[in-house]
């Protein structure tokens, strides 16, 4: 990746690092981060994730965070290494709050993969892998808990090669391993760091041990041979003799700039060794906001796009990417590409052309704030008392232009929920409405037919923490239902429909004919409705060809076999009738729909459920227990690896047969086995599901009727 401009470089620019921090959930990026502001002077004193003390990590400011031991919203906040100005943010590991991941790394110039030493990738880390790939986002690895036992850093490269397909090298080398962890070897320097004192605070420097001479060479031979390719000046230095700190520096930041090389540094967070050369690698290999490309789209052309340029002096344009509800209103962080933004300024937002005025304006650290009077670009900051969402542009209406959002998943499973207490409804109301703001997988809807409150989300965890977030801040006590699996209905073959819609009544009557076919869209097209227009010689005229396509979408809406929106289905059409007087837009529109559900139940139809894919971890003694369960929930097992005592499956499984597993496994395994799921596929159910969830719908449709 190039520098996206060619102007003038400013000196305190090239000094900026936008870095996330993210991992597979329980890779210790919590521990990291605490670490990274206790070595950067920004706190004096350490605390842990489950802290004994009662404190808890720095970035863990919800109280649910510290109960639960997990990252559930990112948390952002700022640190100075050496010259260096780390903005970072430190986002969640779990699968259901992938969200924050998504927006982080969208606003961010560059990331800090976090691996666990003994675990290695995890599914999460594939799924973080692949968000940092749709946002071209450099990266270095850095593999922590090399203290524990069984930690082999050189399986977690094989990995990184093997499962994530990055050309992975390691520019370090630890000096022992778990319980004998003492320090790490730099490949570059080729020299050896110890951390000692009490916080790993003193550096020493010395020789490498003559023990770790052998390796440290063989792998510093491979790192070169790596990067050399990023450089021809490197080369030729290596051709000559001995290359020099700087040009090897040099070419692995070329090969990070360029989303072809990953760095791979050592230690162990927890143990304080080895995150103060990580934040030298920060500093040397990770991109200043001047080395990514930022492309905005011009408003009402938007197949114009251009790439924004770091520059305070060119006009303002920022990205809201994340809202919170603070103590003082909404809090709005943005993160600046072009320009600057001052206390007092009018910025516009570029969705609705809606003006707002900058009040207030505050650097974060964490759950505290600092007031400042100007940011520039390069900056992520945060603004007060701006009403908009998350993913709006802004700029000082110089810019007519407009940023990509980011991506949004789709919610995999929904809630019914009822306040114990009618007098808690309006509290109700303000918790979904503010929590809908902030994160866009949480999603909220009035079901039309029964009136009851539906809360969709990523899973489980994802919805009970919303459920508990609004019992504490809200102080609404919550009935929920049974949770429902997003099923979805489609058609596996093709069929013709014909239909004619008369109506005559006093007056003008309704008139139509729509004719045509309906057939499936194969899933890899990814598409989930497609209209074509086949007619010719108008035998429907132009302006009820919209009528038709707006009739076929109102079906989608429901399924007739289970009334769940119906998906993978382009609609044909290519013959029809009108009447001078009596056709109109509503006429062909009902047409379209008599036709639609004529074609739908000829075609085939079936049910579809989300098919998810489940990793889960334990020791090897629980393996026959683990594929047991997984096998006794309609599990599909892709694969099994066993190492250092650790068995691994990866699976398959409906999405209607997980729930409550998480307490299964944990009792058959003692509590000694995790596991992580995220969204796969649809897939169709079995004939026996189908015919029962069918049965199902139609009880209940009798009952409201």
């Amino acid at each position: 990746m190039t520098s996206a401009t060619e102007t003038k470089r400013d000196p305190k620019m090239e000094k900026i690092r936008n870095i996330g921090i993210s991992a597979h959930i329980d890779s210790g990026k919590t521990t990291l981060t605490e670490r990274i502001l206790f070595y950067t002077n920004k706190i004096h004193a350490i605390h842990e994730v489950r802290g004994k003390d009662g404190v808890g990590a720095t970035m863990d400011s919800m109280d649910l965070e510290r109960e639960r031991g997990i990252t559930i919203q990112s948390a952002a906040t700022y640190a100075t290494w050496k010259d260096i100005t780390i903005n970072i943010i430190d986002t969640p590991g779990h699968v259901d709050f992938t969200i924050e991941v998504e927006r982080s790394l969208r606003v961010l110039d560059s990331a800090i993969m976090v691996l666990c030493g003994v675990a290695g990738v995890q599914s999460q880390s594939i799924t973080v892998d692949r968000q940092m790939k749709r946002y071209s986002v450099p990266r270095v690895a850095f593999i922590n808990k090399l203290d524990r036992t069984g930690a082999n850093p050189w399986r977690v490269i094989e990995q990184l090669r093997e499962k994530l397909h990055l050309n992975a090298h390691a520019v370090q080398l630890p000096i022992g391993l778990e319980n004998d962890l003492k320090g790490i070897v730099d490949l570059v320097e080729m020299k050896a760091y110890y951390f000692e004192g009490p916080n790993g605070q003193d550096i020493k420097i010395t020789d490498i041990p003559d023990e770790l001479k052998d390796q440290a060479n063989e792998k510093r031979e491979a790192l070169l041979d790596a990067v050399s390719l990023f450089s021809d000046e490197l080369t030729e230095e290596m051709l000559e003799g001995t290359p020099s700190e700087a040009r090897i520096k040099e070419a692995i930041r070329r090969g990070v700039l360029a989303l072809k090389f990953v760095p791979v540094f050592m230690g162990s967070a927890f143990k304080n060794k080895g995150v103060q050369r990580l934040l030298d690698g920060v500093a040397d290999y990770l991109a200043s906001p001047y080395d990514v490309e930022n492309k905005a789209k011009e408003i009402g052309n938007e197949e114009n796009e251009f790439n924004l340029e770091s520059d305070p002096e060119k006009p303002l344009v920022c990205l809201a990417f994340k809202l919170e509800d603070g103590r003082y209103g909404q809090l709005t962080y943005v993160r600046v590409y072009q320009g600057r933004l001052e206390k007092g300024m009018t910025i516009y937002n570029s969705s609705n052309n809606k003006r707002h005025n900058i009040g207030r304006l505050v650097r974060m650290h964490s759950n505290d704030m600092e007031d400042i009077t100007k940011a520039e670009a390069g900056d992520i900051v945060a603004l007060f008392g701006i009403d908009c969402a998350s993913g709006d542009t802004f700029t000082d209406g110089k810019a007519k232009v407009t940023l990509e959002s980011m991506f949004v998943p789709n919610p995999v499973i929904s809630l019914t929920i009822e306040c114990k207490e009618s007098k808690q409804l309006p509290n109700l109301a303000k918790a979904l409405n503010r929590f809908t703001k902030e994160d866009p997988t949480f999603q909220t809807e009035i079901d039309k037919e029964s009136g009851q409150t539906i809360i969709k989300g990523m899973g489980e965890l994802h919805l009970e923490v919303y459920i508990e977030r609004m019992k504490r801040e809200y102080g609404v006590d919550l009935v929920t239902g049974a949770p429902q699996v997003a099923y979805r209905e489609t058609i596996t073959k093709s069929a013709e429909f014909d239909y004619t819609h008369k109506k005559q009544t006093g007056g003008q009557g309704q008139f139509s004919r729509v004719a045509g076919y309906i057939e499936p869209i194969p899933q890899e097209e990814g598409k989930n409705y497609e209209f074509v227009d086949k007619i010719v010689g108008g035998s429907i005229p132009r302006e009820y060809i919209g009528s038709c396509d707006k009739g076929f979408r109102s079906c989608l809406e429901r399924g007739s076999l289970i009334g769940f929106p119906i998906i993978g289905v382009r609609c044909v059409i290519n013959d029809g009738a009108y009447h001078d007087v009596d056709s109109s837009d509503m006429a062909f529109q009902i047409g379209a729909r008599y036709g639609f559900r004529q074609g739908f139940s000829k075609a085939a139809p079936i049910i579809l459920e989300p098919i998810m894919r489940v990793e889960v971890e334990g020791p090897t003694e629980f393996q026959g227990a683990i594929l047991a369960s997984v096998n006794q929930r309609r599990g599909m097992i892709l694969n099994t690896t066993e190492e250092n005592g650790y068995a691994k499956i990866e699976a398959e499984v409906p999405l209607a047969d997980m729930f409550g597993y998480s307490t299964v496994l944990r009792s058959s395994t003692q509590g000694k086995a995790e596991f992580a799921m995220e969204f796969a596929k649809y897939a169709p159910v079995p004939r026996n599901v189908a015919d029962e969830l069918m049965k199902k719908y139609k009880v209940n449709n009798k009952e409201e009727e």
